[in-house]
């Protein structure tokens, strides 16, 4: 068995996987949500915190486990600093007691592994990977060879749904929010910009969006003086220009790449109304979408303990001196994962 641990961000989580079978044999995950919310955003060093308690707690659970495991893995980067360093803090611990070595694992990996979670493998395929700190489309030909073929130049799409929930004074995570109130609003109510609609270049970015609906607010004399059903019209006219946005410069990628298998990953990929939209495009274009279940779309350490499978067949795995943390890059077009 393998044991995996997440701790990129705001969310806690521990899993434990069988090589052979892939089966999920335990997985459980304590979400930061209702701590980080009063502050409109994740505060990195309350969820270090955070994870420092609840991380240890997990672990106690899976003790049974112990005798069976051949290797810990534990996500390494990206993420924030202070966050990664109490799973990779837990990982090398536990590896030096058990005398087992450590997969150290890529985020964005795990979350194209979240695909085969107690599946076998399948490639190559187009990934389309949304979520708080990223947007991008990635070509993955096999466990080795994984190129970004677009990426966002400024926010993510997650990060613009959280920034503009907090603008109109609905919460955090934003996401949801703004999803389950664009169901009673009217999509077509605001004129939102669709970000780059004239550009060659296949790449994302929503900065321009998000400065277009804090303009919105502003207009309408603020987040305090606006009714319920504007804010849902705002929501649903936001949420439809993004999905306009990833939808054209992704129609121009699954023209052109022959691999007729695309999968929807990541945070954002809950998103019910963005899948419909991917569903119909690739319908359109002629390929297969497929997606994550909801409960594994979100950081969780289920997709790292299957990433670690394929990696472990591989003996890609480091003693627990070697295991090192990368918090940022910037990743553009052309790069490898």
């Amino acid at each position: 068995m393998i044991l995996s641990i997440e701790s990129s961000c705001d969310d806690s989580s521990i899993a434990v996987t069988e090589i052979d079978t892939y089966k999920l044999l335990w997985h459980k995950k304590i979400s930061q949500e209702t701590e980080h919310s009063r502050y409109g955003g994740v505060v990195p060093e309350l969820a270090s915190r955070l994870h420092a308690v609840a991380l240890p707690k997990l672990l106690e659970e899976t003790k049974p486990y112990f005798p069976e495991i051949k290797a810990v893995a534990v996500t390494n980067r990206p993420g924030l600093g202070v966050t990664l360093m109490e799973g990779i803090a837990m990982a090398k611990s536990l590896a030096a007691f058990l005398d087992i070595p450590v997969i150290p694992v890529h985020h964005l990996k795990g979350h194209i592994y979240s695909l085969f979670i107690e599946k076998a493998t399948r490639f190559p395929m187009l990934v389309v990977l949304l979520s708080g700190g990223h947007t991008m489309v990635v070509r993955v030909e096999d466990f080795d060879t994984m190129e970004i073929l677009a990426t966002t130049m400024d926010d993510s799409v997650g990060e613009s749904f959280d920034k503009c929930a907090k603008m109109m004074g609905l919460g955090y995570p934003g996401g949801p929010i703004i999803e389950a109130l664009a169901k009673e609003g009217d999509e077509n109510r605001f004129e939102l910009p669709v970000p780059l609609r004239n550009a060659k270049e296949i790449a994302f970015s929503l900065s321009g969006l998000k400065n277009a609906v804090r303009l919105s607010i502003a207009s309408l004399g603020g987040a305090e003086r606006m009714s319920h059903q504007e804010k849902c019209n705002l929501a649903a006219s936001f949420q439809k220009t993004v999905a306009l946005h990833l939808l054209q410069k992704c129609k121009k990628l699954f023209v052109r790449e022959p691999i007729e298998d695309v999968a929807l990953v990541g945070g954002v990929a809950a998103n019910a109304y963005l899948r419909s939209r991917f569903d119909a495009l690739c319908s359109e274009t002629g390929k297969r979408l497929h997606t994550v279940p909801l409960r594994f779309c979100a950081d969780n350490a289920a997709m790292i303990g299957r990433y670690a499978i394929d990696a472990y067949e591989r003996k890609a795995f480091v003693s627990p001196s070697e295991l090192d943390m990368e918090t940022t890059r910037k990743l553009r077009p052309d790069t490898l994962l």
